[in-house]
């Protein structure tokens, strides 16, 4: 009897500590509040990378913190909209001008080490601006040791089979150079311009001013081939060549030639044009290449039918009138590229901010805009003197400097321009619709489609204090802030 009551106790006493240790856990829990809900999924989809530089130089083509990209926009900003369903111009590519002088400097003047170091940082695409688009004097120009031709003859004399053509002149250093560069960059595009023919070829037997004799149309048509399959012999690809630089100015101390548009017509129809056919030359034939403020010479020409299907499109400098006349070619003739192949800075403005920012507007943004498929400046290397020359500009500024007497480098303002486009827009991108609110104001805007699927956008702030806005894309969105005086390049899948 009492070992039964013992065990009824326990059990009893059991039940007991049972009800209270769930009772003990239960106020424990309603102290603690209710259990927090499962978190909901983040709103981030994925991230943006941008790179800054600010008109002050505090950063320079500097990678910043990603953008994230979101579902739903925050703030009230105002709204750049890129749409990559509606695609425009092709990208060919942007870069600079290897003149004679320029690849004079970078053979002689710096050792194989330096020398490699600086061309990584203007052609390498991961560690540097990655230059996609090259521009060639054919022969000498106002950046040259000297004054010559492929076929240079004493007076008097004609060469109207050639046999005395010869790259000799270039085989010393732009040769060896552009050999350098295609290592690190086997598919960049090369634009051959000739600013004479040779002397024997024209109407005052001088590299300087006169014309082409209309007897040597042929001649001059065949010199091109020389060059395109010599070049070729090197290993290296002109992929686009323009029959005269600057053709309405041939009153320069230094190589140069007038031609007229219906001169340039000609040559190109009936010598040119079916030539390449004949020969089976595939590089493109760009007419005009000179200033915007004559948009009937390239128009004019693209008239006629004949002449047009032989001409790629037509190639602008800014040293004169406006950015617009690119889309006034455009609209004459939407089915031919545009170029901008020529510009160059100088001692005659000295400013950092001021000059990043006209570039910006005039020459990368604004030919974009503006329907070009590159944007290419004047000389990729000059020394501390803006030299060597050869009787033209005294105080051009090439996009780095190299001072022959320490062998420091610098690259100025017009290098961070051309990388802020052609280290992130690469050839094969088509430029995308891009609009922006009203609220909006002193940003120039561009974007692009890169051929692995990547968006580019290139976003300048010309005013003087800080503008930040959202960038809405495919039902996404991320906002971009962007200082004063001041570029980002943005790229995001």
């Amino acid at each position: 009897m009492h070992q039964k009551f013992f065990l009824t106790s326990i059990g009893y006493f059991g039940k007991t500590l049972t009800l209270l240790t769930c009772l003990l856990v239960m106020s424990c829990k309603a102290k603690e509040g209710p259990a927090a809900p499962d978190p909901p999924p983040s709103d981030v989809t994925g991230t943006a990378q941008l790179w800054l530089t600010k008109g002050d130089k505090s950063k320079l083509l500097s990678r910043e913190a990603d953008l994230s990209i979101k579902k739903v926009a925050s703030g009230s900003f105002p709204v750049v909209t890129i749409d990559t369903a509606t695609q425009l111009q092709s990208v060919e590519g942007f870069g600079a001008a290897l003149t004679g002088s320029s690849a004079w400097l970078l053979h002689n003047k710096m050792s194989d080490g330096a020398r490699q170091t600086l061309l990584r940082q203007l052609f390498d695409t991961v560690n540097g601006a990655g230059i996609s688009y090259l521009r060639l004097t054919i022969g000498a120009s106002d950046f040259s040791l000297s004054d010559f031709t492929y076929n240079d003859l004493p007076s008097g004399q004609t060469d109207f089979t050639l046999q005395h053509f010869s790259l000799s002149r270039d085989t010393s250093e732009v040769i060896p150079i552009l050999k350098e560069i295609l290592h690190l960059s086997p598919a960049i595009k090369l634009m051959g311009s000739p600013w004479s023919p040779p002397a024997w070829m024209k109407t005052n037997n001088s590299m300087k001013g006169g014309k082409l004799r209309t007897d040597c149309y042929d001649v001059y048509a065949a010199y091109f081939i020389k060059y395109i399959q010599a070049m070729k012999s090197h290993g290296i690809t002109i992929s686009s060549i323009t029959p005269q630089n600057e053709p309405l100015y041939a009153t320069a101390n230094y190589p140069c030639m007038g031609m007229q548009p219906g001169e340039q017509l000609t040559f190109i129809k009936d010598h040119l044009g079916p030539k390449f056919q004949s020969e089976g030359i595939s590089t493109k034939i760009i007419i005009y290449d000179h200033n915007w403020d004559n948009t009937n010479y390239a128009i004019s020409i693209l008239n006629d039918p004949d002449a047009k299907r032989y001409i790629a499109g037509s190639a602008f400098h800014a040293y004169a009138g406006d950015v617009s006349a690119m889309s006034s070619v455009h609209s004459a003739h939407p089915d031919k590229a545009l170029y901008f192949t020529e510009i160059s800075g100088g001692a005659w403005a000295t400013d950092f901010g001021g000059n990043l920012m006209w570039n910006m507007k005039n020459i990368f943004i604004g030919t974009m805009l503006n329907w070009s498929g590159t944007a290419m400046l004047w000389n990729l290397a000059l020394d501390q003197n803006y030299g060597p020359q050869n009787n033209g500009c005294n105080n051009c500024r090439g996009v780095v400097t190299v001072n022959q007497t320490n062998g420091q480098v610098t690259l100025n303002e017009e290098y961070y321009s051309i990388a802020h486009f052609s280290k992130f827009v690469r050839p094969g991108a088509v430029r995308i619709a891009s609009g922006f609110t009203s609220g909006l104001t002193g940003v120039g805007v561009v974007a692009f489609l890169n051929p692995n699927g990547s968006k580019a956008m290139i976003a300048c702030n010309y005013g003087s204090s800080l503008t930040t806005f959202t960038v809405k894309q495919g039902g996404k969105n991320f906002s971009c802030s962007v200082p004063a005086q001041s570029v980002v390049s943005v790229v995001w899948k």
